[in-house]
């Protein structure tokens, strides 16, 4: 039964990632910007690469577009929204500055041609037309749209409206808007398509997505371009190269070319000097432990999927160490932690995620929970 040794056990295996006598490629100082704030992350596994001012609170212009999409994305997933829906569009929408879809005041639009307004054109009318679909009033979807910042983690992000227009109290951070981004990749796949969408026409007007890296790079599929006077020109990118994803962002630059180049370098850095792997796919078993009051082991496994990133040839030499809380007694929920699955290489965590039971555990017979009943009287 467990004991204080091997509850807490420490399982360090060698995982089978490449030639375990490769040395790790040396990593150069990633490339200085000329930009107010970036960062590159990868989008499987939250670390971030680089990060120059990515703390920093800044304008996000449309950028903030990202956090609306989040906020629609998430009514149209649990069903209380369907693209089909339509909208009516209110003299507010209409009325938006700014990048607009021309969508007519009065007329009623379904909700996939507003996310495509929103996403292509950036139109801050179509946005707006949706903020008020899911919310009811502007005032009350930027209310939702901090709401779901504090449940990400956002940590310098504070939303007063849905489109991105300047107000002093509205901002957030390269770093926030990386996470933002990955988030929207993992979590709404069946969405994320239209951020590569090249142009979309509505009212007979056609218009180009504003992405410049979506025809220099096809390995881009977004995500989202920002601009204002104040907050210069900002661009969150994704590319997907060979099953590996990762994330730029960068704001307050010059020219939309320089926005392009700047993210371009980074996403070069990140596939050029690092590598990525799935190491654990959900539901995956990691070990085995005895419980208290059951008589067979109880298999251990992971709810989510386990991403490492590190610089190329590091990940062939990294381990896992399996740590178990102590006393385990049954009967323990399939959804009831019970340790953590820790990943490292060079000295670095590269992936820590909770584990579970496979299933729910009922305690077992009379004998066997009256002897572990005695058992942990001296545990």
């Amino acid at each position: 039964m467990p004991t204080f040794l091997n509850a807490c056990l420490a399982l360090f295996l060698s995982l089978a990632l490449g030639s375990a006598s490769a040395a790790p490629s040396p990593v150069p100082p990633p490339p200085e910007l000329p930009a107010k704030g970036y960062v590159l992350l990868d989008a499987f596994s939250g670390r971030i690469l680089v990060g120059h001012n990515d703390t920093e609170r800044l304008e996000p212009a449309s950028l903030t577009k990202l956090m609306s999409a989040y906020a629609v994305f998430q009514p149209l997933k649990d069903g209380k929204l369907k693209l089909s829906q339509t909208v009516p569009i209110s003299t507010h929408a209409w009325k938006a500055e700014g990048s607009r879809t021309f969508v007519d005041v009065g007329s009623q639009v379904s909700v996939e041609i507003l996310i495509q307004g929103m996403i292509v054109q950036s139109g801050n009318d179509a946005t707006i037309a949706l903020a008020e679909a899911v919310g009811g009033s502007e005032a009350t979807f930027a209310a939702l749209m901090n709401q779901y910042s504090q449940r990400l983690g956002l940590k310098g992000s504070h939303f007063t409206n849905s489109s991105g227009l300047p107000d002093p109290q509205h901002y957030t951070t390269a770093r926030d808007i990386g996470i933002l981004s990955a988030a929207l990749v993992r979590e709404f796949p069946e969405y994320y398509k239209w951020y590569s969408q090249r142009s979309f026409t509505y009212n007979n007007i056609t218009q180009q997505n504003r992405n410049g890296l979506l025809e220099r790079d096809p390995t881009v599929d977004g995500i989202k371009t920002g601009h204002t006077d104040a907050a210069g020109y900002c661009l969150a990118s994704s590319a997907l190269r060979d099953g590996m994803r990762l994330v730029s962002v960068v704001m307050g630059t010059a020219s939309p070319k320089a926005r392009e180049d700047a993210s371009a370098a980074l996403l070069g850095y990140g596939f050029n000097f690092y590598e990525s792997k799935r190491l654990y796919a959900v539901g995956t078993k990691v070990g085995s432990t005895a419980v208290f009051k059951v008589s067979d082991p109880v298999s251990v496994v992971v709810h989510d999927n386990l991403y490492a990133i590190a610089p190329r040839g590091e990940l062939a030499t990294a381990t896992t160490q399996l740590e178990l809380n102590t006393r385990l007694i049954a009967p323990l929920a399939a959804n009831a932690p019970i340790g953590r699955l820790r990943v490292t290489a060079g000295g670095t965590v590269l992936g820590d995620v909770p584990v579970y039971p496979a299933s729910a555990i009922e305690t077992g017979n009379l004998w066997r929970r009256t002897v572990d009943t005695v058992r942990l009287w001296f545990n």
